[in-house]
């Protein structure tokens, strides 16, 4: 066991340290701490594990986080260090030195989320899965859920539920909650289902349990109703347990308005890895035509649902993997929001052949947007705009907020 100082918070989550051996990666250490623990080299990197702090920082948040937070900073102390790892993956990946507008905080820094997912405890109760493992660790509340998902928490702690995990997804502004069983026997699940929506729950589904990921199998709903309705700034759109949707809403409805005030308007829209299609329909009445193209059959229904309840006409929903972008021809804008991996070598090569005029990109992983936003830039475009969003207080997670435009403008 040895004694190390935090350099610095890289991607991932952790905190970077020094040794003999070189650098090594703390979970859960904040720069400028130090720390003692056993390096161990796993998937070719060095990893400090049975982490003790020495020496914590003054601003260490004092009061207890789940163990998935793994920033655990007073909330004013968070925000430069995530800036900090987007403006340093542009310098570093990008290779591009631009200014950043100031990093948009949470409106909430705790009781932000409205999506959860937990496991169950074998002796009883629910429980976090530790971030890379099995391990469980029996969960007592969780500070960082809103009120609607607390209440959920609460009354599922005292129900023997025989499943794997649960899924809960609330709305702030209906202030109601969708549970997901995942695993089990759907039959021997009606009945409790039933009971959990008589007890307050909005509607209950059940989801075979998949190793291609969450709610990847066969779903069936038991009881009440499927999709809530939530607020994402000016739009109220519909969200479900079983498909992605931002849970961090509040956040999310800044992000979108000013997304929307970024875009120059035109004729033809496009919004790739579309979900239900949140920008499509707030960008709608500023081109006379906007295509949402994402493969998830339920977040398509999701959004034609919403566009025949909000009467946006010129929207058209398209079930594709955005790599088939190619046969779409040319947009004035294309909107791109895609997960951690960023944008695949098909939509790169897309956008550098078909050169919208305006690249809207949403990123949640600032590495992946500064390869991405470098690859545009020595194609044509230039960055014209970018800005961190916190959407996960306490984690290491930042969104970015981008506007990309042809030539030197």
């Amino acid at each position: 066991m040895r004694a190390l100082t935090v350099e610095k918070l890289v991607p991932g989550g952790y905190g970077l340290a020094r040794t003999e051996e070189g650098a090594v990666l703390v979970r859960g250490g904040l720069p400028g701490e130090v720390v003692r623990g056993r390096p161990v080299r796993r998937r070719g990197a060095l990893f400090l594990e049975e982490v003790e702090v020495l020496s914590p920082r003054p601003d260490r948040y004092p009061h207890p986080l789940p163990p998935t937070a793994d920033l655990p900073l007073v909330y004013e102390a968070q925000l430069p260090l995530k800036a900090g790892l987007v403006q340093e993956a542009l310098a570093r990946i990008a290779r591009l030195d631009f200014a950043l507008s100031p990093i948009r905080p949470s409106p909430r820094a705790t009781g932000y989320r409205t999506a959860a997912q937990y496991a169950r405890h074998p002796l009883g109760g629910l429980a976090y899965r530790l971030p890379e493992s099995q391990v469980l660790f029996p969960l007592g509340e969780d500070p960082l859920v809103a009120e609607p998902l607390a209440w959920a928490l609460a009354l599922l702690q005292t129900w023997p539920l025989p499943v794997e995990e649960v899924a809960l997804r609330g709305s702030l502004l209906q202030g109601r909650v969708l549970l997901g069983l995942i695993g089990g026997v759907p039959e021997a699940l009606k009945r409790p289902a039933k009971a959990l929506v008589r007890e307050g729950f909005a509607g209950v589904v059940w989801a075979e349990p998949s190793p291609r990921g969450r709610f990847r199998g066969r779903v069936r709903p038991l009881q009440g109703e499927t999709t809530l309705l939530e607020a994402f700034g000016p739009l109220v759109a519909t969200v479900s347990v079983e498909s992605f949707s931002q849970v961090n809403p509040l956040a999310a409805g800044f992000l979108l308005e000013e997304a929307q005030g970024l875009v120059s308007g035109g004729k033809r829209a496009l919004e790739l890895y579309a979900g239900s299609g949140l920008l499509s329909l707030l960008l709608a009445p500023r081109y006379l035509e906007v295509v949402a193209v994402e493969i998830s059959k339920e977040a398509v229904r999701r959004g034609e649902a919403d566009r025949k309840r909000l009467g946006a006409e010129n929207v058209r929903f398209l079930r594709a993997d955005a790599r088939e972008a190619q046969g779409l021809g040319r947009f004035d804008l294309v909107v791109v929001d895609p997960p951690r991996g960023g944008l695949s070598p098909e939509v790169r090569a897309y956008l550098l052949k078909t050169r919208p005029e305006e690249v809207l990109y949403i990123a949640c992983d600032p590495a992946t947007w500064a390869r991405d936003v470098g690859v545009l830039v020595q194609g044509g475009y230039r960055l014209a705009f970018a800005r961190p969003y916190d959407f996960f207080p306490f984690t290491h997670h930042v969104e970015v907020l981008s506007l990309l435009r042809l030539g030197e403008g």
